[in-house]
C-alpha cells in the first residue's frame, strides 16, 4: 500500500475569486487552490484534500472572517446536497460571475472579433423556478457531520431526496427544496411518511431491492402537475394503495403515473409508464402555443426563463416570413414551433426519436403546418445531400448539447452558407470552440447571456453570426 500523504491545513487562507463548477479559489505557494462554497474576501482555515503539481483542492475547515459579499443561504441543506452551490452569493453577484464566464470563454477560446456583449438576462424567479425534479428513496440515508457528532442513534434511516455528489448510494433526506413549487415538497413528504406508516420498504441501492424507489415531479407554468412514482417491486396491491392515497390527497394532479423498474439502473427511457389517473401529459403554454410534456419529454427546466431565451433566439433570427429555417438539435421542437409563425418553413433535426414524435405532435396540436422533423444522429442526417433535397436554409438555429457540435456538422453548415446562424448554448466553452471554426465564413454580431439556473454556475448564451461579405 502507498504511503498516505500528509496534507496541510492552511491558516488565514484568503479566497480571492470564483472558479469553474461553482467553486472558489485562492493562492498558496504560487499554486491555485480550489475550494467549494467559498466567497471572494473570505478568510478561512482550509484543509487541503488533494495536491497535484499545479493546483490543490481543499475544503473550508473554519470560516475565520466571512466575506462582505456573503449572504445567508436560504436552504437548510446548503453545502451538503451538492446543488445550488452559489446560495451564499447575492444574485446580482452571481450574474456578474456568469457574465464574466461568457466573456472569458469567448475571448480566450474563440479568439474572434466580438461586439459588445449584452448584459445578462437574469431570472425573475430565483427560487421555485424548476419544472422538473427527481427524488430517490433509500433505506440508508446520508448522515451529516453534525448528526454523526451528536452521538445520537438513527435506527430509521429511510430517506427521500438527492444523491450526495460522488456517491451513487448516498441519499440525503430532503425536508424542503427551494427549486420547485412547494407542492413538490408536500407530495414528497406525504409519500415518505405514508410509505413508512404502511411499512413499505425503501430501496436498498447497493443490493437493488426495495419497494419505494424514485419519484418524478413535473410542474407547468399553466398550473398543471405530473407525478410519477417508480416502484422497485411488482406488488400490485401495494402500488394501488400508494397511488390511491396520492390521488385522494392531491386531487389537483393532472397526470398521475407509475413505473415498475426491476432493472439495476434508474434510467426510465426504456420503461413503461402506466397512467393511474388523469392524462399522460401536462401542457406548457407560450404566446398561445401549447406544448405537450410527457414523462419522457425534454423541456427547458425553467419554463418562464425559457420563454425569454426563445425570444432572444427569435429576435436574433430576424425572420420576415419568407425564410427557410433549420432548427438543429430541436428536441421536442419547442424553438421550431415557436418561430414557425415568422418563417416560411422550419426543418427540425434531433437525435432522440421520441422527442421528434413530440415535436410533430406539438405542431399538430397548434395547427402548425410549415414544420418538418427528422430523427437521427446530427452528423448522419445533416449532410450535403440533405441540404440539396430540402433546400439551403436562410437561417440556422443550433442548440447542441454541452459537448457542442461535431466537426462534420460544422463543415456542413459552412458548406450550406445560411445568411444567419443563431447559436444557443449551455456551455460557453464549447460554443467558443465552435465559433472559432465558423469564423472562416461568419462574424459574431451579437451576444446575449441568459441565466436559466439561479444559485448555480450554469449559464446559457445566445450568439448571432452573420455571413461575411465576399
Amino acid at each position: 500500500m502507498g504511503k498516505k500523504k500528509n496534507l496541510p491545513l492552511l491558516e488565514d487562507f484568503e479566497i480571492t475569486g470564483v472558479a469553474a463548477e461553482g467553486k472558489s479559489l485562492g493562492r498558496w505557494n504560487e499554486m491555485v487552490v480550489f475550494v467549494p462554497y467559498g466567497a471572494p474576501g473570505d478568510i478561512a482555515r482550509v484543509k487541503i484534500t488533494r495536491k497535484k503539481h499545479s493546483f490543490c483542492e481543499g475544503v473550508i475547515d473554519e470560516l475565520i472572517k466571512p466575506s462582505e459579499v456573503r449572504v445567508e443561504p436560504m436552504c437548510q441543506h446548503f453545502g451538503v446536497c451538492g446543488g445550488c452551490k452559489w446560495q451564499h452569493l447575492p444574485y446580482e453577484y452571481q450574474l456578474k460571475c456568469k457574465l464574466q464566464q461568457v466573456v472569458d470563454a469567448l475571448e480566450r477560446i474563440a479568439k474572434v472579433p466580438l461586439p459588445e456583449i449584452s448584459p445578462i438576462l437574469g431570472s425573475k424567479k430565483t427560487t421555485f423556478y424548476r419544472n422538473k425534479l427527481e427524488f430517490t428513496f433509500s433505506n440508508k440515508c446520508w448522515l451529516t457531520t453534525e448528526q454523526m457528532r451528536s452521538g445520537e442513534e438513527f435506527p430509521n434511516r429511510n430517506a427521500v431526496g438527492f444523491h450526495i455528489p460522488g456517491g451513487f448510494d448516498k441519499v440525503l433526506n430532503i425536508e424542503k427544496c427551494w427549486l420547485q413549487d412547494d407542492i413538490s415538497n408536500q407530495m414528497r413528504l406525504f409519500l415518505r411518511d405514508y410509505a413508512q406508516e404502511r411499512g413499505y420498504t425503501f430501496y436498498d441501492i447497493r443490493n437493488n431491492v426495495g419497494f419505494m424507489r424514485m419519484m418524478m415531479v413535473r410542474t407547468a407554468s399553466t398550473g398543471e402537475l405530473m407525478l410519477v412514482v417508480v416502484f422497485g417491486e411488482d406488488n400490485r396491491d401495494a402500488i394501488d394503495d400508494v397511488m390511491g392515497a396520492l390521488k385522494e390527497r392531491f386531487p389537483q394532479i393532472t397526470s398521475l403515473m407509475y413505473v415498475i423498474n426491476l432493472k439495476v439502473n434508474d434510467s426510465l427511457g426504456d420503461q413503461e409508464f402506466v397512467l393511474y389517473s388523469g392524462r399522460d401529459y401536462i401542457e406548457e403554454e407560450m404566446e398561445g402555443l401549447k406544448f405537450r410534456v410527457g414523462p419522457k419529454s425534454f423541456y427547458q427546466t425553467n419554463s418562464e426563463q425559457a420563454y425569454e431565451l426563445y425570444k432572444v433566439a427569435r429576435d436574433f433570427a430576424g425572420l420576415t416570413g419568407n425564410e427557410l429555417v433549420y432548427d438543429l438539435y430541436t428536441g421536442t421542437g419547442t424553438i421550431a414551433n415557436f418561430v414557425s409563425r415568422q418563417a416560411r418553413e422550419v426543418i427540425g433535426i434531433e437525435y432522440v426519436p421520441e422527442a421528434i414524435e413530440d415535436a410533430k405532435l406539438n405542431s399538430e396540436v397548434n395547427g402548425i403546418t410549415n414544420t418538418k422533423f427528422f430523427a437521427g444522429d446530427m452528423k448522419d442526417v445533416l449532410t450535403g445531400e440533405f441540404v440539396a433535397k430540402h433546400g439551403i436554409p436562410d437561417v440556422m438555429i443550433v442548440d447542441p448539447p454541452r459537448a457542442g457540435m461535431h466537426e462534420d456538422v460544422v463543415r456542413v453548415i459552412l458548406d450550406a452558407e445560411p445568411q444567419r446562424i443563431v447559436y444557443v448554448s449551455c456551455n460557453p466553452a464549447t460554443q467558443a470552440r465552435d465559433l472559432a471554426m465558423l469564423d472562416v465564413k461568419y462574424r459574431v454580431e451579437a451576444v446575449q447571456p441568459v441565466d436559466m439556473f439561479p444559485h448555480t454556475h450554469h449559464v446559457e448564451n445566445v450568439v448571432l453570426l452573420r455571413k461575411k461579405l465576399g
